[in-house]
């Protein structure tokens, strides 16, 4: 009996997917594990003389069976192989396989002797399904064994170890581009056009009622100086805007109603501000800030 597809191209398949998975399985580094573990090739070698030892063996049985049916029987399972499609044709006789079982025809040959009340049993072997799900399973173990146990491959909690040691770098690698992640120990000095722009608009809509629109001071302290209350540089800066000024008499809070990124561009506008010349200056408040000062925070 012919089959849709011939052994040739089903062994090669079955091979192709083994193969497939023991690669998948063995940590070979760079070289296939065919190359550098030559027990697989073997291995492998021996499952597709298994498999064509097989297709034989199908094929002979297939072939006693035919030969078993009466004449009648026959023509009946000829007749249905020409008038059926091959696609169809491939997936009855399929399904005939995992079935295991033998035509009604050919059921005289395995009943057994036995009498139950009328009820008789038939000799028939394990389902084909059930048999190759057991062989593959014994397939997946040798497989597991190689792995795990004899090339000492990476376990669970080898592989969550480098998983959490990959997930640190990402993480690091994405606060480095997500502004809003920003905090006082990694708030850098931005002289982006658009930073300063939109930290000068935040200033102007929030800031200019207590330190005046050229940052020269009014009820809060001129920014315009060297002098600062509670420190200079940028993280200083950044972290008396986010967590508000003196207690009692300061400036509030803001970072209950700007983001951080906002924060990071408000403080870096008003760094931009030393050295400028505001119309009315306020006196200066506070200690002189140096530039070996914040050298001192990084």
């Amino acid at each position: 009996m012919k089959h849709s597809l011939p052994s040739y191209i089903r062994v090669p398949l079955v091979f192709f997917i083994i193969f497939g998975s023991i690669e998948y399985f063995v940590d070979s580094g760079n070289q296939p594990a065919f190359l550098r573990y030559p027990i697989i090739m073997l291995f492998l070698l021996l499952v597709v003389l298994i498999l064509i030892a097989i297709e034989a063996v199908v094929e002979a049985l297939e072939k006693v069976m035919f030969e078993s049916l009466d004449e009648a029987a026959k023509a009946r399972y000829l007749s249905v192989q020409t008038k059926t499609p091959k696609m169809v044709s491939w997936v009855k006789r399929t399904y005939i396989k995992m079935l295991g079982s033998k035509p009604m025809e050919a059921e005289g040959e395995i009943i057994l002797d036995h009498n139950y009340d009328g009820i008789r049993e038939l000799d028939n072997d394990l389902p084909p399904w059930w048999l190759y799900g057991f062989y593959a399973s014994i397939v997946f173990a040798f497989i597991y064994m190689l792995r795990y146990h004899v090339f000492n491959g990476d376990n669970q909690y080898d592989e969550l170890q480098v998983t959490l040691e990959q997930a640190k770098v990402d993480l690091e690698e994405y606060k480095k581009t997500a502004k809003d992640l920003v905090d006082y120990n990694t708030v850098v000095v931005s002289l982006d056009v658009s930073d300063l722009s939109n930290g000068q608009k935040i200033f102007q809509s929030n800031c200019v009622a207590c330190h005046m629109a050229d940052g020269g001071g009014g009820i809060g302290p001129n920014l315009t100086d060297t002098h600062w209350i509670l420190g200079g540089g940028i993280k200083n800066v950044f972290h008396t805007i986010s967590e508000g000024g003196r207690s009692g008499k300061g400036m509030i809070a803001w970072k209950q109603s700007l983001k951080p990124s906002e924060i990071a561009q408000v403080a870096n506008y008003i760094l931009s501000l030393q050295g400028t010349v505001p119309a009315n200056p306020k006196a200066p408040e506070g200690d002189i800030w140096t530039s070996d000062q914040a050298k001192d925070l990084n």
